[in-house]
């Protein structure tokens, strides 16, 4: 079977918002508690923001709810499609493009912060996607990123459980060869110019009424993990 399947965001892009699909809940449902962490480091009002890998604007959203001058970009065109129309439906000014990482094309200075999650184990190219964030960003502009760990309990709660056992995920959505470890990503990190601050864990906390997982903060960091770098 295909590793790293990308069409899953296109697939079912027309019911993005709907709350019929368990997966794209599952995303949705993450976006509460990784705001839990970063809301504690950034206050978002009034700045200017890149949803880097923004798929149909779950994060883009609840950062323009804060106040932020959001734009959203991801090369999944349907989900940016849907993005725009719920964007639209809520009355929010949210930009949204197509693009990747490896090859935006916004200003040097842009953004105050740049937000990736669930998107660095996805990249072709983990380098030049930083080189980008490093560029857009301002002096002192901050990257809060997530992404998943490479190591065997990683790929068994990723795929073996997520994927295959609970079918929260599509089958194919990882590829645990493109999962990166804490140690690997602080390394890139630094080579594009941006110095990690600070990371923490990330996963389930409970479960809600549908039988969905809730997401948090935790302490370890065996999985998911989550941080935010500065520009030097």
């Amino acid at each position: 079977m295909p590793r790293n399947n990308l069409e899953i965001y296109d697939t079912e892009a027309d019911r993005w918002w709907s709350d019929d699909v368990r997966w794209i809940r599952t995303l949705k449902n993450m976006v509460p508690g990784r705001l839990k962490w970063f809301d504690r480091h950034f206050d978002w009002h009034g700045k200017t923001v890149l949803d880097l890998g923004c798929a149909g604007g779950f994060m883009a959203e609840a950062l323009a709810k804060r106040g932020a001058n959001v734009t959203g970009i991801d090369p999944a065109k349907r989900a940016i499609a849907a993005a725009k129309q719920h964007a639209a439906s809520q009355d929010l000014e949210i930009r949204y493009d197509v693009g990747t990482g490896e090859d935006m094309d916004y200003p040097d200075a842009s953004f105050d912060a740049v937000v990736c999650v669930d998107v660095l184990e996805h990249v072709r190219d983990l380098d030049a996607v930083l080189a980008n964030v490093a560029r857009v960003l301002r002096p002192s502009g901050r990257f809060f990123f997530d992404t998943l760990n490479r190591n065997a309990i990683s790929r068994l709660a990723a795929i073996s459980i997520s994927e295959d056992l609970l079918k929260v995920l599509p089958k194919g959505t990882h590829d645990p060869q493109l999962f990166i470890t804490p140690d690997e990503l602080s390394a890139a990190l630094t080579k594009a110019g941006l110095a990690q601050v600070r990371s923490t864990g990330l996963g389930p906390r409970g479960i809600d009424w549908r039988g969905d997982l809730i997401f948090g903060p935790l302490p370890f960091k065996t999985v998911i993990y989550m941080g935010f770098a500065e520009k030097i």
